[in-house]
């Protein structure tokens, strides 16, 4: 280790304090937060007795990403078992709900050094894929050490990252040199990270265009709108973040589109009763979708408190808001939207997924407005023109199929480095 990697491993004890505190303040509103407290400093109770392909999504995003890829590598490694690793409690769960016993899942340890090679020697994977842009120095150089080729897969790196991460020079740079391969998500992703010092960067697409609604899903999503009533247009704002409800809520105020009901899905579940208090302290009518009943012809907010059920939400809807992109949070996804046929609007702050906004954008599948106001404007326009819908649906679902195959692409990359008994 030299003196930069040091240097970074003295800070890191000497904000243990304040990770402990962390903790224990996300445990106020997520009270698993206080589980599995050991896995986090790399002390693990389940141990596998087959090899181990380990594979890291941060939390639900990445999770359901992963997807297509732990599907693809048990069937070309069958004798090989997938460990999921996380660092959210809602990651977890979302590993849960789609690959129940068939994955150990646990918590990537914090990057101390005792913590990561703790990690290492108890599940001695052969090799090590993390998800979009995750670089544990630490963690990264325990890998070297231990002879594990570490991957960076379905990488992305907005400029705003990039100029973040060029802070730390040669620190950062000698980091990336050690990953064993980088496969970007597009080709604007793979120039980044390519200056920040990464060598041989492949481009493989996004995986979350290879994820597909399933048929359980559509079935459920059109139940749902079944109980909302019939006629009534279903406007979606999906994924949303603190501070958007309450500009979304005041804008749709000034829509005048007869019987609208409006499902807003929080990006966090812990933001659920939050956003129930907004809906009270202005008098909405809602219903939440926990309570399992159909929709009152007097609802004008329906509650998307549930888990792993946004797929439903998206084909139970007539057009969708992408949430965290009316503030400067990056955007959640769009694709799921477009997978299911349904046009897309997104506000100006799309950095976490420039590359497929700028795509669908141009494809005609989703539109861009400037503020909660212009928001307002093409939801009336659009679910006034119903054909415009369905054509802007149309072109969802056509550049969805387009940008498939990322998940191929990573596998014969991985080829080189585990071989397979079984063609990808």
């Amino acid at each position: 280790m030299n003196w930069r990697g040091k240097l970074y491993t003295a800070l890191l004890y000497l904000l243990l304090p304040y990770v402990i505190f962390h903790l224990l303040w996300r445990a106020r509103r997520q009270p698993e937060y206080l589980r599995h407290w050991g896995e986090r400093f790399g002390r693990y109770a389940t141990r596998s007795v087959r090899p181990v392909i380990w594979l890291h999504s941060v939390s639900v995003g990445e999770t359901r990403a992963a997807a297509p890829l732990v599907k693809a590598l048990q069937t070309s490694y069958p004798e090989h078992q997938i460990l999921l690793t996380h660092m959210t409690p809602t990651g977890r769960e979302a590993g849960e709900q789609l690959f129940g016993n068939g994955v150990l899942r646990c918590y990537l340890p914090y990057d101390y050094p005792f913590a990561v090679e703790n990690f290492l020697a108890h599940f001695r994977p052969q090799l090590g894929l993390m998800l979009e842009t995750e670089i544990w120095p630490n963690l990264v150089e325990a890998c070297q050490d231990a002879k594990v080729p570490l991957c960076l897969v379905n990488a992305r790196l907005s400029s705003k990252s990039l100029r973040r991460y060029a802070r730390f020079g040669r620190f950062i740079q000698d980091c990336l040199r050690q990953f064993a391969l980088v496969a970007a998500q597009t080709g604007e992703d793979a120039e980044r990270l390519a200056a920040l010092g990464a060598r041989d960067v492949a481009v493989m697409g996004n995986l979350k265009f290879d994820i597909s609604p399933s048929d359980t899903a559509m079935v459920l999503g059109h139940s749902m709108r079944q109980s909302f009533g019939p006629g009534r247009k279903v406007f979606l704002a999906a994924s949303t973040r603190d501070g958007e409800e309450e500009r979304i809520l005041d804008a749709l105020q000034k829509i005048s589109v007869h019987g609208l009901l409006t499902i807003i899905v929080p990006r966090h579940p812990q933001r659920f009763d939050a956003v129930v208090q907004l809906l009270e302290q202005r008098g909405v009518h809602y219903q939440r979708r926990s309570a399992q009943q159909d929709i009152g012809v007097e609802t004008q907010v329906l509650l998307g408190d549930s888990m792993g059920e946004m797929f439903a939400y998206y084909a139970a809807c007539d057009l969708a808001f992408i949430g965290g992109s009316l503030l400067p949070y990056g955007g959640q996804n769009l694709i799921e939207a477009c997978s299911v046929g349904k046009p897309a609007i997104l506000g100006p702050h799309t950095f976490n997924f420039s590359g497929a906004a700028k795509g669908a954008v141009a494809a005609g599948a989703a539109l861009r407005v400037a503020d909660e106001f212009e928001l307002v404007r093409e939801v009336e326009k659009l679910l006034l023109q119903p054909e415009l819908c369905q054509r802007m649906g149309q072109a969802g679902l056509e550049f969805s199929r387009q940008h498939q195959g990322a998940t191929g692409r990573v596998m014969a990359l991985l080829q080189r480095l585990l071989p397979s008994s079984r063609p990808t």
